[in-house]
């Protein structure tokens, strides 16, 4: 039995932390806000999109697909569904393969986790943000510090998420005690995350959603396309495409919105001027239509098919979902322990990677957390 000290009670965290002391590890979370799974409450819009019947190294960006792809395999959808039914509920996929629970309340996936932690006696500290970490070689401990706290841990988990969504307590801050071993940290940028459009071509339009196929294009060719909700803001788009898009949209990439993916082109040929659009669109959006039809002298059957958005930036690491970016999978061994300090484990969020929107970032939580726990001698 080992003394392990699990650095962030987020969902890496307290994957991490049920499987460690189910193996029979003294276990302590150390977490810095006032409660556990406050990121993990929130996910898939408040429904809990934990994992995707789809799964597989394809649908993540890392810098390492091949180890990437050996931890999948250990750890698949049904190995999530199995491990969350363990504790209770039961979770069903979507027609997309999205995996949620019947309750589709992500809190209660939460209190799945604290209910077994409080079985498992866990020990949990919470407004404790660790400080200090210390590896002594006499002893080959670490020392953890946080604030007034002090504990000795013979092996340490660190599961502080990246640097996204600051409001559920991620700023990024945890990386600077991996450095402090060595480690490098690859570049870091927000993903899942609202798009900024020129404020021209959106003006109007905040609040109108529609359902489009939208595809991202760079260098006037096609990236990939996703179909589903775009929501107009006062800054750009969001939504579930949008979203999705994210993970692979650059500065100066357009988006073309296909804004009736279920009508042929053809069936629009016959509309002439704004008048025509009565039932045909949102009427803010059939005024931005008829605008960029009469600017560029093309049909509006051209512009309902290709309504086009300059991506211009982010909305950044407050409005982001996940990060990309991180501690490089390079840097830690099979079981995501550090090549550089022995008994340092990695989990989640702070490593480099991430995946595409569909529950994709969760099961990389929980598939990390197994991977730890079997590595834990």
């Amino acid at each position: 039995m080992k003394k392990i000290a699990v650095i962030g009670g987020g969902a890496a965290g307290m994957a991490s932390a049920v499987l460690l002391a189910r193996a029979g590890h003294e276990v302590t979370i150390l977490e810095r806000g006032a409660r556990l799974g406050r990121k993990l409450s929130a996910s898939g819009n408040g429904q809990g999109n934990v994992t995707n019947l789809n799964m597989g190294a394809e649908h993540y960006f890392t810098d390492d697909k091949p180890q990437l792809s050996h931890i999948l395999a250990s750890f698949g959808a049904a190995d999530a569904v199995a491990f969350l039914e363990g504790m209770g509920g039961i979770f069903l996929p979507d027609a997309r393969g999205r995996v949620y629970p019947a309750s589709r309340q992500a809190s209660s996936v939460t209190d799945l986790f604290r209910r077994e932690l409080a079985r498992l006696g866990v020990r949990i500290c919470l407004g404790a943000q660790v400080k200090n970490l210390t590896y002594y070689q006499k002893t080959a401990s670490f020392s953890v510090e946080w604030g007034e706290g002090q504990m000795q841990a013979d092996a340490v988990v660190l599961a502080a998420g990246g640097k996204a969504a600051k409001n559920f307590g991620t700023d990024g801050s945890a990386y600077a005690l991996a450095q402090s071993f060595g480690h490098t940290l690859t570049p870091l940028s927000p993903a899942l995350v609202q798009l900024r459009t020129p404020p021209s071509a959106v003006r109007g339009l905040k609040g109108v959603r529609v359902d489009a196929l939208l595809t991202v294009e760079r260098a006037n060719k096609p990236v990939v396309s996703f179909r589903g909700d775009v929501l107009f803001t006062e800054s750009g788009v969001s939504g579930d495409a949008v979203f999705r898009a994210s993970s692979f949209a650059q500065k100066g990439d357009i988006l073309r919105l296909d804004l009736l993916p279920e009508v042929p082109a053809s069936r629009l040929d016959s509309l002439r001027d704004e008048g025509d659009l009565l039932c045909v669109l949102h009427a803010a959006l059939a005024r931005q239509v008829a605008r960029l039809s009469r600017e560029n002298c093309n049909t509006l059957s051209f512009f309902i098919k290709n309504f086009p958005l300059e991506v211009t930036g982010t909305l950044g690491f407050d409005y982001a979902q996940v990060t990309r970016g991180g501690i490089p999978l390079q840097e830690v061994d099979g079981g995501l322990m550090s090549k550089l300090q022995q008994n340092l484990y990695f989990a989640g969020e702070i490593l480099n990677v991430d995946g595409e929107c569909g529950g994709y970032n969760l099961h990389w939580a929980f598939a990390s957390a197994h991977a730890v726990a079997e590595a834990v001698q």
